[in-house]
Protein backbone atom coordinates (compact mmCIF):
# COMPACT_ATOMS: atom_id res chain seq x y z
CA UNK A 1 0.00 0.00 0.00
CA UNK A 2 1.34 3.86 -0.96
CA UNK A 3 0.11 7.04 0.62
CA UNK A 4 -2.31 7.60 -2.00
CA UNK A 5 -3.83 4.38 -1.31
CA UNK A 6 -3.90 4.84 2.07
CA UNK A 7 -5.56 8.38 2.14
CA UNK A 8 -8.18 6.93 -0.19
CA UNK A 9 -9.11 4.03 2.23
CA UNK A 10 -9.15 6.49 5.51
CA UNK A 11 -10.89 9.50 3.79
CA UNK A 12 -14.94 8.38 4.30
CA UNK A 13 -13.50 6.99 7.83
CA UNK A 14 -11.93 10.99 8.26
CA UNK A 15 -14.79 12.85 6.60
CA UNK A 16 -17.61 10.43 8.73
CA UNK A 17 -15.07 11.31 12.23
CA UNK A 18 -15.59 15.00 11.58
CA UNK A 19 -19.37 15.39 11.05
CA UNK A 20 -20.51 12.71 13.45
CA UNK A 21 -17.41 12.58 16.00
CA UNK A 22 -19.79 9.37 17.93
CA UNK A 23 -19.21 7.56 15.13
CA UNK A 24 -15.30 7.45 15.27
CA UNK A 25 -15.99 5.66 19.42
CA UNK A 26 -14.71 1.67 19.17
CA UNK A 27 -16.09 -0.35 22.05
CA UNK A 28 -13.11 -3.12 21.72
CA UNK A 29 -13.33 -6.31 24.19
CA UNK A 30 -11.36 -9.36 25.50
CA UNK A 31 -13.00 -12.32 26.54
CA UNK A 32 -11.81 -15.21 28.67
CA UNK A 33 -13.13 -18.26 30.77
CA UNK A 34 -11.68 -20.64 33.35
CA UNK A 35 -11.09 -23.44 30.87
CA UNK A 36 -8.69 -25.73 32.23
CA UNK A 37 -7.30 -26.51 35.82
CA UNK A 38 -4.69 -24.69 37.84
CA UNK A 39 -4.81 -21.23 38.04
CA UNK A 40 -5.19 -20.18 34.65
CA UNK A 41 -7.40 -18.32 32.52
CA UNK A 42 -8.14 -19.36 28.80
CA UNK A 43 -8.16 -15.96 26.69
CA UNK A 44 -9.72 -15.98 23.05
CA UNK A 45 -7.45 -14.39 20.72
CA UNK A 46 -7.26 -13.94 17.00
CA UNK A 47 -4.94 -16.28 16.41
CA UNK A 48 -6.91 -18.93 18.76
CA UNK A 49 -6.92 -19.19 22.74
CA UNK A 50 -4.42 -18.68 24.61
CA UNK A 51 -3.91 -19.99 28.47
CA UNK A 52 -2.56 -16.99 30.62
CA UNK A 53 -0.77 -18.03 34.01
CA UNK A 54 1.44 -17.39 36.54
CA UNK A 55 5.08 -16.15 35.60
CA UNK A 56 8.04 -17.96 36.47
CA UNK A 57 8.25 -15.14 39.72
CA UNK A 58 5.50 -15.88 41.24
CA UNK A 59 4.99 -19.22 40.78
CA UNK A 60 4.47 -20.48 37.35
CA UNK A 61 6.86 -23.29 35.78
CA UNK A 62 6.47 -20.92 32.11
CA UNK A 63 4.37 -23.44 30.16
CA UNK A 64 1.33 -20.31 29.86
CA UNK A 65 1.82 -17.09 28.86
CA UNK A 66 2.31 -14.41 31.04
CA UNK A 67 -0.15 -11.44 30.68
CA UNK A 68 2.71 -9.01 30.90
CA UNK A 69 4.24 -10.47 28.02
CA UNK A 70 0.36 -10.08 26.27
CA UNK A 71 0.70 -6.50 27.38
CA UNK A 72 3.82 -5.95 25.62
CA UNK A 73 2.86 -8.18 22.38
CA UNK A 74 -0.30 -6.02 22.17
CA UNK A 75 1.93 -2.80 22.67
CA UNK A 76 4.19 -4.56 19.83
CA UNK A 77 1.52 -5.02 17.89
CA UNK A 78 0.19 -1.67 18.04
CA UNK A 79 3.32 0.05 17.46
CA UNK A 80 3.96 -1.99 14.44
CA UNK A 81 0.93 -1.68 12.70
CA UNK A 82 1.33 2.77 13.37
CA UNK A 83 4.56 2.69 12.30
CA UNK A 84 3.92 1.06 9.20
CA UNK A 85 1.20 3.25 8.87
CA UNK A 86 3.07 6.48 9.43
CA UNK A 87 5.92 5.47 7.32
CA UNK A 88 3.45 4.73 4.68
CA UNK A 89 1.98 8.09 4.64
CA UNK A 90 4.82 9.52 5.04
CA UNK A 91 6.30 7.98 2.07
CA UNK A 92 9.37 6.92 3.70
CA UNK A 93 10.50 3.13 2.78
CA UNK A 94 11.86 1.48 5.59
CA UNK A 95 13.25 -2.36 5.59
CA UNK A 96 14.41 -5.28 7.40
CA UNK A 97 11.69 -3.65 10.32
CA UNK A 98 11.97 -4.98 13.96
CA UNK A 99 9.67 -4.25 16.88
CA UNK A 100 10.81 -4.82 20.55
CA UNK A 101 9.20 -3.85 23.60
CA UNK A 102 10.71 -4.73 26.94
CA UNK A 103 9.42 -3.91 30.87
CA UNK A 104 10.14 -5.10 34.19
CA UNK A 105 7.85 -5.98 37.06
CA UNK A 106 8.62 -6.40 41.16
CA UNK A 107 7.10 -9.50 42.16
CA UNK A 108 6.67 -8.84 45.58
CA UNK A 109 4.27 -6.21 44.86
CA UNK A 110 1.73 -8.79 43.10
CA UNK A 111 2.42 -11.16 45.49
CA UNK A 112 1.89 -8.88 48.54
CA UNK A 113 5.14 -9.32 49.91
CA UNK A 114 6.01 -5.68 50.15
CA UNK A 115 2.98 -2.57 50.32
CA UNK A 116 5.84 -0.41 49.10
CA UNK A 117 7.09 -2.37 45.91
CA UNK A 118 4.66 -1.49 42.85
CA UNK A 119 1.86 -3.90 41.08
CA UNK A 120 2.84 -3.78 37.56
CA UNK A 121 4.95 -3.20 35.24
CA UNK A 122 7.53 -0.30 35.20
CA UNK A 123 10.31 0.62 32.99
CA UNK A 124 8.32 -0.44 29.53
CA UNK A 125 10.43 0.59 26.73
CA UNK A 126 9.83 -0.11 22.82
CA UNK A 127 12.26 -0.35 20.43
CA UNK A 128 12.29 -0.18 16.24
CA UNK A 129 15.18 -1.24 14.29
CA UNK A 130 15.34 -0.82 10.52
CA UNK A 131 17.11 0.61 7.78
CA UNK A 132 15.78 3.58 5.67
CA UNK A 133 16.95 5.88 3.23
CA UNK A 134 15.00 8.85 5.12
CA UNK A 135 17.21 11.80 6.60
CA UNK A 136 17.34 11.74 10.32
CA UNK A 137 14.52 14.72 10.42
CA UNK A 138 12.27 12.10 8.77
CA UNK A 139 13.09 9.22 10.87
CA UNK A 140 12.65 11.70 14.09
CA UNK A 141 9.35 12.73 12.88
CA UNK A 142 8.37 8.76 12.02
CA UNK A 143 9.08 8.33 15.42
CA UNK A 144 7.44 11.01 17.03
CA UNK A 145 4.10 9.69 14.80
CA UNK A 146 4.18 6.22 15.91
CA UNK A 147 4.32 7.30 19.60
CA UNK A 148 1.84 9.77 19.44
CA UNK A 149 -1.03 7.83 17.13
CA UNK A 150 -0.61 4.34 19.05
CA UNK A 151 -3.74 3.60 20.97
CA UNK A 152 -1.53 0.97 23.17
CA UNK A 153 1.35 3.10 24.23
CA UNK A 154 -0.83 6.62 24.64
CA UNK A 155 -2.97 4.27 27.25
CA UNK A 156 -0.25 3.18 28.60
CA UNK A 157 1.46 6.65 28.96
CA UNK A 158 -2.00 7.94 31.41
CA UNK A 159 -3.80 6.91 34.23
CA UNK A 160 -6.77 4.49 33.23
CA UNK A 161 -9.86 3.88 35.11
CA UNK A 162 -10.72 0.53 35.11
CA UNK A 163 -14.55 -0.22 35.51
CA UNK A 164 -15.54 -3.35 37.21
CA UNK A 165 -18.76 -5.04 36.59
Amino acid sequence: MDASSLRELQKPLKDTYKTDPSAAVAHVHADGLFADAGITATVDTWAGPVRAGFHPTTGGDGSDACSADMLLQALVGCAGVTFRSVATAMSIDVRDVAVRADGAFDARGTLGIDREAPVGMYDVGLTFTFETDADDAKVAKLLELTERYCVVAQTLGVPVAVRRG
